[in-house]
């Protein structure tokens, strides 16, 4: 064998004989693709088959990457959130098809009465920026959040148009979920009780203060050159600009910065949605596996996951999304694969997170995946590192079906 050299980055945890080609692409990635440092998770039909993990939780320090490291994994959090809201229809607390203000009558406010969960939940209800001052304080009182989302005023008419609810859409997920959960709990809670509490996951939207800095990544944001060359220039110049969707979408009221902590690197026992969990991608993986197999440890009912696995529901003027600029599928508060993003099966349904991260349930394969980083890219159509590690995916199960294998294009 070779002498190892300086450069190679040590690769930790295994993968079953027939998912080798996704240890490769793990390790390609440190050597090609710039990764820092992560972790890449798979279940298949409820076995652990990948399970891998190296380079730095911290670019500054160059403190590795451990098994139980946690990162924060933005916009993928709101396939978690999504999670708690089809527990909710599967115990039969709440309908997709019924109107937001038969659960939360003060959502009726401002042209709102006609708006269903299913619009909602499908970034369709033209409530993806919120007019009012919103900053941690009000985050944390659930009570004042509610009043200030109910105030709010679509910004076109519900279900005519699509455009990606960056933050908000998590706000008014957690208050629908609150209002018909018997006991009230706050969405965070609810996850932390009903599904990573049994299936023991190392995942949170609302992160404890027990958990200690040490356990978690620090995000290293790309670089000047990487974001000028990475981003496309209309998207770039359309996210600077104050006016933008897109920038009132993400950047006020609260903004993203609003999960992200000085001094304990992540917000604690703050709940933001659609973009402030934090856990590890087996704890990811983990939980889109039970998803993608049946349901039973969270009790799923089938409807529910078959609701879940059908294909997304456009608006009056389909898919385009006036925040993304660009065709995107979402149903049931998750993402589906067409238009720019494509994963999995056309059952699929996940959650990608701004900067790599990245999560999903394939129902037909059986899969649940998970990709995490450290260092934050710049692709917006699914990151290369990623794509990678799905290419590679794709190929184990299809060897394993004796099946042609598709093409997914890997920078």
């Amino acid at each position: 064998m070779a002498p190892r050299t300086s450069h190679v980055t040590d690769i930790h945890g295994h993968v079953s004989p027939a998912f080798e080609a996704v240890r490769e692409a793990f390790a390609a990635n440190f050597a090609r693709r710039h990764e820092v440092g992560g972790a890449c998770c798979v279940f298949h039909h409820g076995d652990l088959v990948v399970d891998l993990w190296g380079g730095v939780r911290n670019k500054a320090t160059g403190e590795p990457w451990e098994r139980d490291t946690m990162v924060v994994v933005h916009s993928a959090t709101k396939g978690f959130a999504a999670m708690t809201l089809a527990i909710a229809h599967s115990r039969g607390w709440l309908d997709y098809d019924e109107r937001v203000c038969r659960y939360w009558p003060e959502f009726a406010q401002q042209g709102k009465s006609s708006i269903t969960v299913r619009q909602l939940l499908a970034h369709q209800a033209g409530l993806f920026a919120i007019e009012e001052r919103v900053d941690r304080e009000t985050v944390a009182d659930l009570d004042r959040l509610a009043a200030v989302l109910a105030r709010q005023t679509p910004a076109w008419p519900p279900g005519t148009r699509q455009a990606y609810h960056a933050l908000s859409l998590g706000f008014y997920e957690g208050e629908l979920l609150r209002r018909v959960d018997p006991q009230h709990r706050s969405l965070g809670r609810f996850f932390h009780q009903e599904i990573a509490t049994p299936l023991g996951l190392d995942l949170f939207i609302r992160l404890p203060e027990s958990i200690p800095n040490s356990r978690l990544a620090t995000i290293a944001p790309p670089g000047r050159i990487a974001m000028l060359l990475g981003f496309p220039f209309r998207v770039a110049l359309n996210a600077m600009n104050p006016r933008s969707n897109i920038y009132r979408a993400l950047e006020v009221n609260p903004g993203t910065s609003v999960y992200l902590d000085a001094e304990h690197i992540y917000a604690r026992n703050l709940e933001v949605p659609s973009g402030g969990g934090v856990g590890t991608a087996r704890a990811m993986a983990h939980a889109y596996g039970v998803f993608a197999s049946g349901g039973r440890e969270l009790m799923l009912r089938q409807e529910t996951l078959d609701l879940l696995a059908a294909p997304a529901v456009p608006p009056a003027h389909g898919f385009f999304d006036e925040c993304l600029k660009g065709e995107v599928q979402f149903s049931l508060g998750f993402m589906k694969p067409g238009g720019l993003w494509t994963f999995g099966g056309a059952s699929s349904f996940g959650a990608p997170g701004a900067g790599g991260a990245m999560g999903f349930a394939d129902p037909v394969a059986g899969v649940g995946y998970a990709y995490v980083t450290s260092q934050m890219g710049t692709a917006l159509t699914g990151d290369p590192r990623d794509v990678a590690l799905r290419t590679a995916l794709d190929a184990a199960l299809h060897a394993r079906n004796g099946a042609a294998v598709p093409h997914r294009r890997a920078s």
